[in-house]
């Protein structure tokens, strides 16, 4: 299945209608360590072998993935602002700002397409501060747990919205 730029619902003010839809893949602070930082919580992969995996599934789908990582959190904001009227969709993985980040919240709200979520390992599993996410009340679902797959999970999500508005 691949998705049709031009009947997807999502406007992409001036962007070239024959590009393929852009899906924003954006991930928060310390998300840079993937691979080293705490393996046996979030695996070995590294952020790049995560963004590849992603672009190998949106591939599938007739889309591309613009990756951003930043330990800022307003960087994140800007990212998620510049992609309205521009990208199709948005997953993201905020780290640590999941749980306080309310200018991520209000920035995402006011983006039109879909949203998913993207936990490596399962919050809710976790100790109880990571059971609050202030992303998930403005996303069209989270995906939790399943380590790097996670990310091929939402990228199918994100294709079946999109095909859905077509």
């Amino acid at each position: 299945m691949t998705v049709d730029p031009e009947r997807r619902g999502v406007p992409l003010s001036g962007v070239d209608a024959a590009s393929p839809p852009c899906v924003l893949l954006l991930h928060g602070p310390n998300l840079n360590l993937l691979g080293t930082r705490e393996p046996e919580i979030y695996g070995t992969a590294t952020l790049g072998d995560h963004v590849a995996r992603t672009e190998q599934a949106a591939a599938e789908f007739g889309l591309t993935i613009e990756a951003i990582q930043s330990n800022h959190e307003g960087e994140l904001v800007d990212a998620i602002h510049d992609a309205r009227g521009r990208c199709a969709a948005i997953i993201i993985n905020p780290g640590a700002f999941t749980h306080y980040a309310w200018s991520l919240h209000d920035a995402l709200a006011a983006f039109e397409g879909p949203i998913v979520e993207v936990h490596l390992s399962n919050p809710n599993a976790r100790e109880p501060w990571r059971h609050t996410s202030v992303v998930a009340p403005v996303a069209s679902g989270s995906i939790v747990g399943f380590g790097g797959l996670g990310y091929e999970l939402a990228l199918r999500a994100v294709a079946a919205r999109l095909a859905e508005r077509a």
